[in-house]
């Protein structure tokens, strides 16, 4: 399915590789294809929550061999972001996990808990399975006072193998509610990531095919750099929702379309 002049892909993970830990088809077969095809191949996520060494480590664990520069995360687009913005040693009150902390405190960020929150110089959400209360109301409080606001993504929901629960923009939209605030976004469907996988490929736009499951967000990063997309039915998004987003592939999974 997968046109002869592509050279590359640009992989999403929730709901294209797994839902939860549950891998999603054959994964070692899936990439002895790619790879017997010649393919190079990056993974592009909103999910901030790992490091990308912690994503190599679930890929291996599932049969898929990858490096560290091959998985690039909205954490470390954020990290980017923030490092174009404000100096080493800023203060950043951070919900959000290890991934995003370590992205952070690589660029010299001092990132800051609840207790210290008040002298923190602006404010970054992104996935926090600890979320709570308090953090929600600390960065409320910075965000109306005019702290610098920032998140990984807003996708609203990712899926498990249950089915879909609260995504970062879910627990986003608590903190806009209560400020009128948008934060500035580092993730898809902003083209940053989509660029930066680009870069590690050393692949042409027109070659490279980005593999999600979101149209808003993945489909929609692809097209905003001039990138062929597909769109697999793995994940979040349904095949009827597809008309007037126009992917240049359907397929009902990463499998499928590799065949």
């Amino acid at each position: 399915m997968i046109p002869p002049r592509i050279r590359g892909l640009i992989l999403d993970m929730d709901g294209v590789i797994w839902k939860g830990d549950a891998p999603i088809g054959d994964l070692p077969a899936i990439f002895g294809r790619i790879r017997a095809r010649g393919l190079k191949f990056v993974f592009a996520t909103n999910n901030g929550t790992k490091t990308p060494e912690e994503y190599c480590e679930k890929l291996a664990a599932l049969g898929v061999k990858a490096e560290a520069r091959q998985v690039v995360t909205s954490a470390l687009g954020l990290a980017f972001m923030l490092a174009q913005k404000h100096p080493p040693g800023t203060k950043i009150f951070m919900i959000g996990e290890d991934g995003i902390r370590v992205a952070l405190e690589e660029k010299g960020f001092v990132v800051v808990g609840v207790e210290d929150a008040p002298q923190a110089q602006a404010v970054v959400m992104g996935i926090d399975r600890g979320i709570n209360f308090q953090k929600v109301a600390e960065a409320a409080l910075l965000v109306r006072a005019g702290r610098p606001f920032y998140t990984t993504n807003t996708d609203r929901t990712f899926p498990t193998p249950r089915g879909e629960i609260p995504g970062s923009g879910s627990w986003l939209a608590v903190v806009t509610s209560a400020t009128g605030v948008e934060p500035m976004v580092a993730g898809k469907p902003f083209p940053y990531l989509m660029e930066l996988a680009l870069e590690r490929l050393g692949t042409a736009k027109e070659e490279t095919l980005v593999v999600g499951d979101r149209l808003e967000t993945d489909v929609a990063a692809g097209q905003a750099v001039g990138c062929p997309t597909a769109l697999v039915l793995s994940g979040v998004s349904k095949r009827e929702e597809a008309e007037g987003w126009n992917p240049t592939l359907i397929a009902e999974s990463l499998s499928a379309l590799v065949e």
